[in-house]
C-alpha cells in the first residue's frame, strides 16, 4: 500500500505515515505510524465486512461486487487499472465521484496482511461511488446496484456494517477491550451455582495480556488451551472422587465471532471447591510447565499473533506468576 485516504479522518496513508489529503486546521492535524489491522470481520448474505483498527468500515472485494450485482473481477479490474492514466471508464468514472466527496484515493483498497497473505479491503466511502457507479452511470445499469445505493447512501453502509459486525465508537468500553467485554458480558448468569468457569477463572491472565497491549480478539481464546489441558489433569488425576463431578454449561460467543457459528458451546465446570486445585495447577503446572508458552508459540507459528506480542505475552504473564 502506497496511499490511501482514511474516510473517517481525511487523511492519507503515505509509506505509513499518516499526512494530510488537504491542509487542515494545524491544531488538528495528525502525525503518526499507521499500522491497519482487522478488528472485525463479518459475512453476511455472501458479503464480506469489517471495520479496521482506526474504525474504518469496509467490505471485501467480493462482498462489493455482490453488493453490486456484478462479478467479482469487475472489482479487480478496477483495482488493477485505478492508475492508469487515461484510466478505463469504470475506475475513470468511480474516481470523479470520489473527487465530488472531496476524496482521492491513490489505490481504492487497503491491503491488510493476515495469516493467509493480503486481503483487500475497500473502504466504505469507496464502496459508495462504485455503488453508484453501477447504479446510474454504468454501460448497463444494475437494479440490484441502484436499490442498495438507495438503502446505503449516506451514512448508512457505514452504519449497516457497524451495526452488522458488533461495532460501536460511541460505546465507554475501549475498543480493544470491547471483543472481550461482549464475550464475558454472555457468560453472566450462565454457570450454575456452584461451579466456576475456565473461561472466568482466567480473566486476570486475559487482563494482564491485555495492559501488557496484546490485542484480545476472536483469534485469542485462551480458555480453550487451558481448558484441554485442565480436563485432562482432571481426569488422570480422577478428581472428582475428590471435588464431585463436572457438569456442562451452555457458552455463547457474541454473534460477530466466527465461532457463533456452532453456539452454544459446550465446556465443562467445575465444582467451586476444586478453586484453589485450579489455581495451583494453572500456576504450577500450565504456566510453570510451559504449557502457557506453548499455546502462545503455536499462535506465532501459526500466525495468529505477531511475534513481538507472543514474546510479549509470555514475558508479561511469566512475570505475574
Amino acid at each position: 500500500m502506497d496511499e490511501s485516504i482514511n474516510p473517517r479522518t481525511g487523511y492519507s496513508s503515505k509509506n505509513n505515515v499518516l499526512v494530510p489529503n488537504k491542509a487542515p486546521n494545524p491544531r488538528t492535524a495528525l502525525q503518526g505510524k499507521l499500522d491497519l489491522k482487522i478488528q472485525r470481520e463479518i459475512e453476511i448474505d455472501g458479503i464480506g465486512m469489517g471495520v479496521l483498527s482506526d474504525g474504518t468500515p469496509f467490505l471485501t472485494g467480493r462482498g462489493l461486487a455482490r453488493l453490486c450485482g456484478v462479478d467479482s473481477s469487475r472489482i479487480s479490474e478496477m483495482s488493477a487499472d485505478w492508475s492508469r492514466d487515461p484510466g478505463p471508464p469504470v475506475p475513470t468514472k468511480v474516481k470523479e465521484i470520489l473527487r465530488g466527496r472531496g476524496f482521492s484515493f491513490t489505490q481504492p483498497c487497503i491491503q491488510i496482511q493476515n495469516e493467509n497473505g493480503f486481503s483487500s479491503a475497500y473502504p466504505d466511502s469507496v464502496c459508495l461511488a462504485v455503488l453508484e457507479y453501477y447504479a446510474f452511470d454504468a454501460p448497463t445499469l444494475r437494479e440490484q446496484a441502484r436499490n442498495n445505493f438507495r438503502l446505503l447512501a449516506g451514512h448508512a453502509l457505514h452504519d449497516f456494517i457497524y451495526k452488522n459486525v458488533g461495532y460501536d465508537s460511541r460505546s465507554p468500553v475501549p475498543e480493544n477491550w470491547r471483543q472481550y467485554h461482549d464475550r464475558i458480558s454472555l457468560t453472566y448468569g450462565s454457570v450454575p451455582l456452584g461451579y466456576f468457569s475456565v473461561f472466568k477463572e482466567i480473566a486476570e491472565m486475559i487482563v494482564t495480556l491485555g495492559q501488557s497491549g496484546l490485542n484480545i480478539d476472536s483469534t485469542f481464546i485462551p480458555d480453550g488451551s487451558v481448558g484441554i489441558h485442565w480436563g485432562k489433569h482432571w481426569e488422570d488425576m480422577n478428581l472428582c472422587s475428590t471435588f464431585g463431578k463436572r457438569i456442562k454449561w451452555a457458552h455463547n460467543y457474541p454473534a460477530y465471532f466466527p465461532q457463533a457459528r456452532s453456539n452454544p458451546q459446550h465446556p465443562w465446570c467445575y465444582p467451586d471447591v476444586a478453586l484453589a486445585e485450579f489455581r495451583r495447577w494453572m500456576r504450577e503446572n500450565y504456566v510453570g510447565d510451559g504449557k502457557f508458552d506453548a499455546y502462545i508459540t503455536k499462535k506465532v507459528r501459526d500466525k495468529e499473533l505477531p511475534a513481538s506480542f507472543g514474546h510479549l505475552a509470555i514475558a508479561a504473564y511469566s512475570r505475574r506468576n
